[in-house]
């Protein structure tokens, strides 16, 4: 009999350092492995179809969710949108690994009512004003889409009990020890 992984949801605002902490989590665990999101935004610099994001154009993301592809999908701010396809999920799980999602709060809710079992985790930055910070520096957006994410991000913030757990990004170090010590806690003995 195959086993199943376990499927980790790392969510959090913009800025709040989750590809960060998820590169260290699988840097420690690499037997962890991430499902590759779908988008329809434009490609940034470096970026690679297929590593980075399954890049597709709005027609091909509207086709595949008609075809039921995508375990999660949703609008993110200036009209991108984003989405984990089925199949990834299922290839990694199937194989017996665990499965890290990342995820807008909206898309882990949908993961955790689809998929009770999964365990939902909340990046959050340690002040509204670091992640406004973060936000500005690492310049991928322009103004308005920064203004836009932190008027969600203000709402997110809210929503962060709503998870499992919630780890506070005010140290990558201290804060990806406590990403592993609750993948090493929650993952299904295989």
């Amino acid at each position: 009999m195959t086993s199943v992984g376990t499927l980790f949801v790392v969510t959090g605002p913009s800025g709040a350092g989750k590809g960060t902490l998820i590169r260290e989590l699988l840097a420690r665990r690499p037997e962890l492995e991430v499902a590759v999101s779908a988008t329809t935004r434009q490609r940034r610099p470096g970026e690679i179809d297929g590593q980075d994001y399954h890049f597709m154009t709005e027609d091909e993301f509207a086709q595949a969710k008609l075809a039921g592809a995508f375990y999660e999908e949703v609008e993110y701010v200036s009209g991108n949108r984003y989405g984990t396809l089925e199949r990834e999920v299922s290839r990694i799980l199937g194989t017996g690994r665990s499965c890290v999602l990342e995820v807008e709060t909206q898309g882990a809710r949908a993961v955790k009512y689809r998929e009770p079992s999964a365990v939902t985790i909340f990046i959050a930055s340690p002040t509204f004003d670091e992640l406004e910070r973060r936000l500005t520096e690492r310049a991928t957006e322009s103004a308005g889409e920064i203004g836009e994410r932190l008027a969600l991000a203000r709402r997110q913030m809210d929503e962060a009990t709503d998870f499992d757990f919630v780890v506070v990004n005010d140290s990558v170090e201290r804060a990806a020890e406590e990403l592993v010590a609750i993948a090493d806690r929650e993952t299904k003995a295989g």
